[in-house]
């Protein structure tokens, strides 16, 4: 146990720091997804 502390301490922030960035990816490649999938109703509209 007293081996475990040290260990979540040195990696308990990069993990923080990680899942933070990932929320933060996921919301912009949202958007991407849904501006790809209108991307051929723009095409078919303007043709």
């Amino acid at each position: 146990m007293e081996q475990l502390i040290p260990f979540i301490s040195d990696v308990g922030f990069p993990i923080v720091v990680t899942l933070y960035l990932l929320h933060r990816i996921e919301a912009k490649l949202d958007t991407v997804v849904q501006s790809i999938q209108g991307l051929p109703d723009k095409l078919h509209g303007k043709a």
